[in-house]
């Protein structure tokens, strides 16, 4: 039987003989005949990324060389195991590979330790534990390399928990590395105490060498790169879910699906709240107008269970006067302030925090 390039590709990474179980696999269609040819999902993006890497002869001036890619994945999770949008079938990853020397792995692990913890941040989650999981039972590679791998990690480890300030807490986590490598896993708390594990590290010296993946080094000789694997969120859509639990539906104003809400208290100020809503899209704020003939109450009570962070209320005066009524989720006061002003609060505050 022909195996397809897919199934070939998965062979020399590896993942065919350690990860089958959890690939989705089909068969050509047709009696089976010589010609019939396996296909799998592809369940990772690393071995389309070693690809790129070896397009080319690379030379060590070039590394490090960092790929990255929201590559959606499948994988044949068990149905027990399936919830909500924590654990699905299909998902997208936030997934990154650098190819870098050996001299330069505990920088890039630096690096894109600086890189999660600043997106964690913007998020607002602060109670953040890295652990470094090392060699499991079954995996790849020789001792020599994981020695080195987990020696570099570790010392990075503790580098981690020194520039915090002892705000990151670090931990080891014995025997839960992935098969090519030793890996940090970033776990985080949300609001309600809460542990997830979402972003990770992985350092790989097996999958080049697998693929025959090299650079040019100063020597003039061939080597083999180290490739690290990284992941910010992990699962998009996993991470969505966190968010959802986390804030419990009540998101900050720059993350909101709908940031603003304009609700006409008579219908003689349509035409203001259109405008209001007009000039709120104009700037870049995700904003709807409720004109339906309702009571007020009723749109209020309405869009606040929707957990809209921002109503804003107009009527005759308010159009009169080019002001608003402004009322905040979670809060029972409102208070009227000019439309200009109120334009000017919104778009700052709906800017993402790093933006600030």
């Amino acid at each position: 039987m022909h195996r397809s390039c897919w199934i070939s590709l998965w062979e020399t990474s590896g993942h065919w003989g350690w990860y089958k179980e959890a690939m989705f696999a089909a068969t050509s269609a047709g009696e089976h005949t010589e010609d019939e040819q396996v296909f799998a999902l592809k369940p990772m993006n690393c071995p389309g990324h070693v690809q790129i890497f070896k397009h080319g002869l690379r030379s060590y001036r070039e590394l490090p060389m960092r790929l990255a890619e929201f590559g959606a994945v499948h994988r044949y999770e068990p149905s027990g195991a399936l919830h909500g949008l924590m654990r699905v079938r299909g998902f997208t990853q936030d997934d990154a590979h650098i190819f870098c020397t050996p001299e330069q792995m505990a920088d890039e692990c630096l690096k894109i330790n600086d890189l999660i913890l600043s997106t964690y941040k913007d998020f607002g989650f602060e109670q953040i534990v890295v652990k470094l999981s090392t060699r499991p039972e079954k995996r790849v590679g020789t001792d020599a390399d994981w020695d080195r791998a987990e020696d570099i990690m570790q010392k990075v480890l503790v580098q981690i928990a020194e520039a915090s300030g002892g705000k990151i807490k670090t931990a080891i986590n014995p025997g839960e590395g992935a098969f090519y490598g030793p890996k940090f896993e970033y776990v985080l708390r949300d609001a309600i105490g809460r542990d997830w594990q979402c972003g990770t590290t992985q350092v790989d010296f097996n999958l080049p060498e697998r693929f025959g993946a090299f650079y040019i080094g100063p020597d003039g000789e061939k080597h083999v790169p180290v490739m690290i694997h990284r992941a910010i969120c992990g699962s998009m859509e996993r991470f969505l879910g966190i968010l959802i639990e986390n804030f419990a539906g009540h998101f900050p104003l720059w993350l909101a699906p709908v940031q603003v809400m304009v609700a006409p208290i008579t219908s003689e100020a349509d035409d203001y709240a259109v405008e209001v809503r007009s000039q709120l899209r104009a700037l870049g704020l995700r904003c709807e107008a409720d004109l339906r003939n309702e009571k007020i109450n009723y749109k209020v009570r309405e869009h606040s269970l929707a957990k809209v962070p921002v109503i804003l209320a107009v009527g005759k005066r308010e159009m009169e006067e080019k002001t608003v009524s402004v009322r905040r989720l979670g809060s029972q006061d409102q208070k009227v302030a000019s439309l200009a002003d109120t334009l000017a609060a919104l778009v700052k505050e709906a800017m993402p925090p790093d933006l600030r």
